[in-house]
């Protein structure tokens, strides 16, 4: 394999869907009040790109450094488990990629806000320096707190209540419209698609003391765990698509629940770890496609 490939192999493509969700989801909002600039679209867009991939590598660099990537691993392999990149070569792709994505949401900030609203700019600077802190400290450090049981909580906030709520704010300068309806059903879900991966990890992850919540919660209260995620993430969309109901095609995004649901029942009724693994593509592509036909329903 060439390095170009391990590089895109270590960026895992098939994630980049979800990290968008956010951005499609605020996008739609703003859609709904007239307030929509392409330029912060693309911007936004291109940012939390750069957020994904910079987690990803780190993922990557954390698990593989700390050998929790090893041969009992259930997922595909990853780049420096493979040894298709060494850490070296790892860690100089997080700080390059951190460093543009960084570059990237100074763009977005001043995009949104230009030269006027200096302390808006400051606030937002920070929470891109804080997306950063987290998308590393996932798993890398002493202290990663992806080992104590904290992803979720760090997923639902950076996913859902920052990047929806966050990039609502920056097209319209307000938190109004009950954003904070989808901002919790985006989060619940990419909580959701990293349960399903901790689910699949389980017995893995407690040999190496990774504490995921999976491991602290146990194979049957997990199940239950990931049931209400997705539960609670489709009575927050209902009210929010509820409040905002003009015609029978506003309730399309309702849609993407059908193979959400459809998970829920896999989850409880799989007993081998292994065949959870195409169900994170599916948790993933719900997510979006919620998002998708969310933002679709704004030029009908």
């Amino acid at each position: 394999m060439t390095k170009v490939r391990a590089w895109i192999s270590a960026a895992r493509l098939r994630t980049l869907p979800l990290s968008i969700s956010g951005i499609m989801t605020a996008s739609a909002a703003a859609l709904h009040v007239n307030s929509f600039s392409g330029l912060v679209f693309g911007l936004a867009i291109a940012t939390t790109l750069g957020f994904q991939i910079l987690s990803n590598f780190a993922n990557d660099y954390g698990d593989g450094v700390k050998g929790t990537d090893n041969k009992d691993r259930v997922g595909p392999a990853r780049a420096l488990q493979s040894g298709l990149l060494t850490a070296k070569e790892l860690k100089r792709g997080m700080i390059i990629t951190g460093a543009i994505t960084l570059l990237l949401a100074s763009m977005l900030i001043f995009a949104a806000f230009g030269r006027e609203r200096f302390i808006l700019s400051l606030i937002f600077f920070n929470l891109g320096i804080a997306a950063i802190i987290a998308a590393v400290t996932y798993t890398v450090g002493k202290r990663a707190y992806g080992y104590r049981a904290l992803g979720d909580v760090f997923v639902f906030l950076f996913f859902g209540m920052v990047g929806v709520m966050g990039c609502y704010f920056l097209y319209t300068q307000s938190v109004l419209e009950y954003i904070f309806l989808p901002a919790v059903t985006i989060g619940l879900l990419s909580a959701a698609v990293l349960n399903v991966n901790n689910m699949r990890d389980r017995l893995a992850d407690a040999k190496v003391n990774k504490n995921t919540l999976a491991v602290v919660l146990g194979e049957k209260t997990v199940k239950l765990y990931h049931s209400l995620l997705i539960g609670v993430a489709f009575l927050s969309a209902v009210l929010y698509l509820g409040i905002h109901y003009e015609a029978l095609w506003d309730l399309l995004p309702l849609l993407a629940f059908i193979p959400l649901f459809l998970n829920v029942i896999t989850v409880f009724k799989t007993q081998s770890l292994a065949l959870l693994d195409p169900e994170l593509k599916k948790v993933a592509l719900s997510t979006f496609l919620f998002s998708v036909l969310l933002f679709a329903t704004q030029f009908i």
